[in-house]
């Protein structure tokens, strides 16, 4: 009953037109009035008259901007949470693509254990997989109104702020009106989530650097996703994933920056808080290309089969599967997986003595170590015997890696029959 039908049909009518112009690139933003909403006010105001100043009724700018801001940090999550798929998909095609690869996996960056290369892929897909989860847990939360909170104590005007809510796609208002207009933690969480992101592509960034470098050569970047030097015409730098690496910092900044901001702001709105957008805006846009990036450089490299099949026998990836042969042998022998652990380090010390792999032993060799050898042992000896042998849920066993590529390829929806 506060505006009559002829004033409500004028007003939006002429809003209507407003937004025509602002997308045409026709409105002119004057900046002797104050904000967005005061020119948009003042522009309906010269096009209906007064109808136009009933805009504000039971409003204000505070109310007005939170509203606006969780209803962009919605769609920016959406729009993150579908480049981050992307990205898993690619992921997952690259997983496809090298079936039964097998790679040398590290802890400390030393050698440590064999694994498929399909396995490790399936790990960044998980990593991103918690932060579409996080986003989406942020997004529920941030969903929620705060139009009709006015400047922080509401309003005793007969408006429906439920309706409102509903209207714009919200759960519901906001409980309490002074938490509606000072609240920030939507867009830290927002700010957090994208940080999380960006420290998970940049450990992806730094792994794929250290791969295509010389001393690895595990990966051979195409010529569209590399460049070279301007004086060493031999160079060929991964720099996407360095500058995917470098980023990372800018959307941890961000976050500092608002956190630092919002530190010791008494309650309810203050002007320091029109400093979130800037902050916001930059972590959105800074790991929406990072994760583009990202998927593009994924589609564009090649696994070096033969380097890495080279340089698996380094490091005696197998000893671990060794010592897990003794400690099977134990329901027999009573052997404690410590004795193992020391048995198995006694026969890697003969192979540095004697220049040879573990498989290379003789059984003669393994027992004068321990009686406890067999034949048998020499099924559990090797790279490609060693991943046979995981078979624990999650492992790097060949079957349990098919189960899970199944299963994602399954989620994403994506066609094997497309992957090469």
């Amino acid at each position: 009953g506060l505006i009559s039908f002829s004033d409500r049909d004028s007003i939006l009518k002429g809003l209507d037109e407003i937004e025509r112009r602002i997308e045409a690139g026709e409105f002119v933003w004057r900046t002797d009035r104050e904000d967005v909403h005061m020119n948009i006010e003042a522009a309906l105001t010269d096009l209906v008259g007064e109808p136009a100043k009933k805009l504000h009724t039971a409003r204000s700018r505070n109310d007005q901007v939170l509203t606006d801001f969780r209803l962009w940090c919605r769609d920016a999550i959406d729009r993150i949470i579908s480049s981050i798929r992307h990205l898993q998909v690619a992921l997952v095609k690259l997983a496809l693509n090298n079936e039964g690869l097998i790679i040398p996996g590290y802890t400390h960056l030393q050698r440590a254990q064999p694994v498929l290369l399909q396995h490790l892929l399936l790990a960044y897909v998980e990593q991103l997989d918690r932060d579409a989860g996080r986003l989406l847990d942020c997004r529920a939360r941030l969903n929620f109104c705060p139009l009709g909170a006015c400047a922080l104590a509401g309003t005793g005007l007969p408006i429906d702020r439920f309706m409102t809510s509903e209207a714009l796609g919200f759960t519901a208002p906001m409980r309490n009106s002074i938490d509606a207009v000072s609240d920030r933690d939507f867009v830290l969480e927002f700010l957090s989530a994208n940080s999380i992101i960006a420290v998970h592509l940049s450990r992806i960034g730094e792994e794929w650097v250290l791969w295509a470098s010389e001393e690895f050569g595990f990966i051979t970047p195409s010529d569209s996703v590399s460049t070279g030097s301007s004086i060493m015409p031999q160079k060929k730098n991964p720099d996407p994933m360095e500058l995917v690496r470098g980023k990372s910092a800018r959307v941890i900044g961000d976050l500092v920056t608002l956190l630092t901001l919002c530190k010791g702001l008494p309650l309810a709105y203050n002007r320091d808080l029109q400093e979130d957008k800037e902050p916001t805006f930059d972590s959105v846009k800074t790991i929406t290309g990072m994760l583009e990036v990202s998927a593009e450089f994924a589609q564009n490299i090649t696994f070096n089969d033969k380097r890495i099949q080279k340089a698996l026998p380094a490091g005696y990836l197998d000893a671990t599967t060794l010592a897990d042969y003794l400690v099977k042998k134990a329901r027999y022998f009573g052997i404690p997986f410590r004795t193992s652990h020391d048995i198995v380090g006694r026969s890697v010390a003969l192979c540095v003595s004697k220049n040879c792999q573990l498989q290379d032993l003789s059984l003669e060799d393994m027992r004068n170590l321990s009686p406890v050898f067999d034949n048998d042992v020499y099924e559990f000896l090797g790279v490609e015997n060693a991943v046979k042998k995981f078979s624990s849920y999650g492992s790097t066993g060949f079957a349990c890696v098919a189960d899970q590529l199944y299963d994602w390829a399954a989620k994403l929806e994506i066609n094997k029959s497309t992957c090469h």
